[in-house]
């Protein structure tokens, strides 16, 4: 009982030395936590978004376009009044066309300028046809959400190598089935076969991003390496 009373007579005039180093411990923690709020609160938004911002919102009509300069693209859609805009608002889909910064060899395009098989197949193979022309491969993925009505297809200067596209029933069907087609395990119909069902086509709808990124890549999975990366081109073409 002496040598409990006598460490508590040691430790008496210890606790306010040992209050207070807490104590300051505890305030350098809650001064440290305002400065990284006060300077994620000062950064630019593009900043903010770049840094944070893990996945992106995927279009409903998207191009991967291979190898080539967004400043080509812009040329080759005739893009006017073209400024700079961020990947997150480019890929929102409300402008008439976005164009990516290369990222992995490729150039993502989208917008509301691009054709939807589902209105009329013949404008979106006349469009995208020229374009392959001027640009060399080019790809073309659409996948609605609400009719889940779908496409894929690949040109090659001017010629289309593969396409499919489903409305409710096939629109367009010309090439051989690629092997990444068959891995995914996308189902096609034949014209006037209307044997796809409401499920057919929601299953479709889900595996044109896993296509999209074995035949390129995926735009609402793309991991930015700069912040230069992040900010492409918007505007509105002046021929289409």
């Amino acid at each position: 009982m002496q040598n409990v009373n006598n460490f508590a007579a040691l430790m008496l005039p210890a606790l306010p030395g040992l209050a207070l180093g807490i104590g300051f411990v505890i305030l350098g923690w809650m001064l440290a936590g305002q400065r990284r709020r006060r300077l994620l609160e000062n950064a630019s938004p593009a900043q903010n978004f770049f840094s944070f911002k893990s996945a992106w919102q995927r279009p409903a009509c998207w191009l991967a376009i291979r190898s080539v300069s967004p400043e080509a693209v812009k040329n080759a859609l005739g893009l006017n009044r073209a400024e700079p805009c961020s990947w997150a608002e480019g890929l929102a889909g409300d402008r008439e066309f976005f164009i990516s910064p290369r990222v992995h060899g490729w150039v993502i395009v989208t917008g509301l300028g691009l054709p939807h098989p589902g209105d009329d197949v013949d404008a979106c193979f006349l469009f995208l046809t020229a374009l392959s022309r001027k640009l060399g491969h080019v790809q073309f993925f659409h996948a609605d959400r609400i009719l889940h009505h779908h496409a894929w297809a690949r040109l090659d200067d001017g010629t289309v190598t593969r396409a499919y596209a489903w409305a409710g029933e096939t629109v367009w069907s010309q090439g051989i089935e690629t092997l990444p087609e068959i891995e995914v395990g996308v189902k096609t119909f034949a014209y006037g076969d209307h044997a796809a069902t409401i499920l057919d086509g929601e299953t479709n709808f889900e595996k044109v991003p896993l296509l999209a990124a074995r035949w390129s890549l995926d735009p609402a999975q793309v991991k930015l390496n700069s912040f230069r990366q992040s900010i492409g081109l918007a505007g509105e073409s002046a021929w289409i």
